[in-house]
C-alpha cells in the first residue's frame, strides 16, 4: 500500500512530478511519443516497432548531432518503420511505434541499462547524453520510454481481457557490415523457448532459397532478449517473435514493402491458426 502525506499518495505525487519533469523534453511543438495504429477491437496482433524514428525532440537540439548522423543507424532502425506500417495492414494488426531516436532514449533498453542513453554509439559521441543527471533521464523516461510501453500493455490488457493472449511482432533492422565484414542474412527471426511463431515461420522463410535466414542471428534473443518482448511476451507468456531485416534490403520505400508482403504470406498461416492465442507456459 502507498504511504500518504496528507491526503496525497505519494504515487500520484510522483506521477505529477514524472509530468512536470516530462514537459522540458516535450513541449506543445513536438510531435506524440507514439504512433499508433489501432485495428479492429477484436485484433489479435500486435506489432511493435521500438527505433522507428529518429526525430529528437526540439528542446534536446538535435543532441549536438548533424541530420547525417542521426540517419544512420545509430538514430533508428532504417526502413523498420515503413514495414510495420505495411504489415500491419496486411494482416490487420494494430502497430505501436516510437515516436523518438533511440539516441534520445531505447525503448528497447531497461532504463537502468548505461545503454539506455548512450554517450556514444558505433562510432558517434553523442553530446546531448554526456554528464546527464538523475533528473534528466528521468525527465526521457517519463516522456517517451513509458508512453510507448503503456501503450502496447494497453493494447495487450484489451486482448486478455477478451480472453485472447494476443500475438506479439517485434520489427527491427540490422546493418549490412559490422566492424567492416558482411552480413550474410537477409533476416533474422530471434527467440527464446516459445517457439509457436519462430519455428513455423522459419520453415516459411527458407521455403525461398534465394534468402539467408538466420535463427538467432545476427543477434540472438537468449542473451537475453531485449526489452520489449522480455517484459510484454515472455514475461506475461504470449505468443511473440523478433524480426530483424538487413537494411539495403528495406532502406527505400519499394523494398520496405517487398518484405511486408512476404512476412504477411510467411505469417498468415501461423496467425490464423485459434490455437495459437493462449498463454504459453514453460
Amino acid at each position: 500500500m502507498a504511504t500518504e502525506t496528507g491526503s496525497t499518495p505519494v504515487g500520484a505525487m510522483n506521477r505529477r512530478l514524472t509530468e512536470s519533469v516530462s514537459s522540458e523534453v516535450l513541449t506543445a511543438t513536438d510531435p506524440d511519443p507514439v504512433e499508433l495504429h489501432a485495428a479492429t477491437a477484436d485484433a489479435r496482433v500486435i506489432l511493435t516497432c521500438d527505433h522507428a524514428s529518429n526525430r529528437v525532440p526540439r528542446a534536446l537540439a538535435q543532441l549536438g548531432l548533424s541530420d547525417e548522423a542521426l540517419a544512420r543507424h545509430v538514430g533508428w532502425d532504417i526502413g523498420a518503420a515503413t514495414v510495420t506500417r505495411h504489415l500491419a495492414a496486411a494482416l490487420g494488426a494494430s502497430a505501436v511505434l516510437a515516436g523518438y531516436s533511440r539516441l534520445v532514449i531505447d525503448c528497447n533498453r531497461d532504463p537502468d541499462d548505461p545503454s539506455s542513453i548512450p554517450a556514444a554509439s558505433d562510432d558517434v559521441v553523442v553530446p546531448g547524453n554526456r554528464d546527464l543527471t538523475d533528473e534528466a533521464r528521468i525527465a526521457r523516461r517519463g516522456a517517451i520510454f513509458e508512453p510507448y510501453h503503456a501503450a502496447i500493455a494497453r493494447l495487450i490488457d484489451a486482448g486478455l481481457a477478451r480472453g485472447v493472449a494476443p500475438a506479439l511482432i517485434s520489427v527491427h533492422s540490422f546493418t549490412p557490415l559490422l566492424g567492416g565484414r558482411p552480413r550474410p542474412w537477409h533476416v533474422g527471426i530471434l527467440w527464446d523457448g516459445d517457439g509457436r511463431i519462430p519455428t513455423p515461420l522459419l520453415v516459411a522463410l527458407r521455403d525461398d532459397a534465394a534468402l539467408v535466414v538466420g535463427d538467432n542471428e545476427p543477434y540472438s534473443a537468449r542473451q537475453p532478449a531485449g526489452y520489449t518482448v522480455r517484459h510484454h511476451a515472455l514475461a506475461r507468456g504470449l505468443p511473440h517473435v523478433a524480426i530483424e531485416i538487413r537494411q539495403d534490403e528495406i532502406a527505400e520505400a519499394a523494398g520496405a514493402r517487398v518484405w511486408a508482403d512476404r512476412l504477411a504470406r510467411a505469417l498468415q498461416p501461423i496467425l490464423s491458426d485459434d490455437a495459437l492465442y493462449r498463454l504459453w507456459q514453460k
